[in-house]
């Protein structure tokens, strides 16, 4: 189902980018008959991902809505509704968190998606019975979450989530600064001007979409390099690692400890390093006593789709009944 949602706290962001959208929302077979609630699973997307991406057809892979269809015919996992938000934005994402430089999409879900969908769909509205899950950028944004939002979203589950920043994204530093030669004003307009794109345009309008949301400036910009010499910014980058899960864990104890069901998984062979991270921060939470699971499978970053399998199933396992 896809509903249009006008949002108020999107309305005059700096960015411009459209504050009614598209919300797509999964309701499980015999919903219309039954009369039931039904827990809420919220799927984020990755980097450049919207809520729509998340159905689109394969003939190879099930979007979300086959692979839900499939799950609960087996009796895998219950009827939960999920709900696809679009949180993208010019720089191509937010990292769901707010920044004056891309406008409050921690705000968006937490203030406005979730309210909306409780009123219109027929959901067990407590914390216990909504869960948010996602991969890669949606990871992070669930973690993110679960770390200041566990009163709303008492069930979290992040796929190859960002974190322990210092291996995920100084990767791609390098062929950021080569390929924005100074101007990452005019490298994103002429992103968004061509339909074919350089090999590293990906890693430099990664690094801008990181930027824009963790060292905002107003609304502008600060990179975390020199734009003239490509020297790394310590003032920035300090920035960047306070909204590292590795490092906001431990400033969230007792709201990680509440949550019914934190499970975390990465790929043995991600590209971002992002295995490495989450082993990183299984440890801390283990350290700082935080009930959680921690997995790891035999794959990289990319096509791994078939892990929402997974947290599905845990979070049916886990959500009130």
């Amino acid at each position: 189902m896809n509903l249009r949602h006008e949002s108020q706290v999107l309305k005059n962001n700096p960015l411009g980018d459209p504050y009614i959208r598209d919300l797509f929302v999964y309701l499980p077979p015999g919903y219309k008959e039954s009369g039931d609630k039904y827990p809420t699973v919220y799927c984020l997307t990755g980097f450049t991902g919207r809520g729509k991406m998340l159905l689109n057809d394969n003939a190879f892979t099930p979007n979300l809505a086959e692979r839900m269809d499939k799950l609960i015919a087996a009796g895998t996992i219950r009827p939960m509704i999920a709900v696809m938000p679009n949180c993208f934005t010019y720089y191509g994402g937010s990292q769901y968190i707010n920044s004056t430089a891309t406008g409050r999409y921690e705000d968006y879900l937490t203030q406005e998606i979730v309210s909306f969908v409780d009123e219109n769909f027929r959901t067990m509205n407590n914390r216990g019975s909504r869960a948010m899950m996602g991969k890669s950028s949606g990871g992070y944004g669930s973690l993110i979450m679960g770390l200041r939002h566990s009163d709303i979203f008492g069930l979290v589950c992040s796929t190859s989530g960002d974190a322990y920043f210092e291996y995920c994204y100084p990767v791609d530093f390098a062929k950021a600064y080569r390929t924005i030669k100074g101007d990452p004003e005019k490298f994103m307009k002429e992103f968004w001007a061509s339909e074919k794109q350089g090999k590293d345009s990906h890693a430099a309008l990664n690094t801008i979409g990181m930027a824009a949301c963790y060292s905002p400036n107003g609304t502008d910009v600060d990179m975390p390099f020199d734009l003239e010499t490509g020297e790394l910014r310590a003032d920035v980058w300090k920035r960047w690692l306070e909204h590292d899960p590795a490092r906001l864990a431990e400033k969230h104890v007792d709201a990680l400890k509440s949550l019914k069901l934190l499970y975390i998984d990465a790929g043995t062979r991600d590209e971002f390093n992002l295995d490495i991270g989450a082993r990183i921060l299984s440890k801390k939470l283990t350290d700082l006593g935080v009930p959680h699971i921690h997995e790891e499978f035999d794959d990289g970053h990319f096509n791994i789709s078939y892990r929402y399998d997974r947290s599905l199933e845990l979070i049916s396992q886990s959500v009130s009944r």
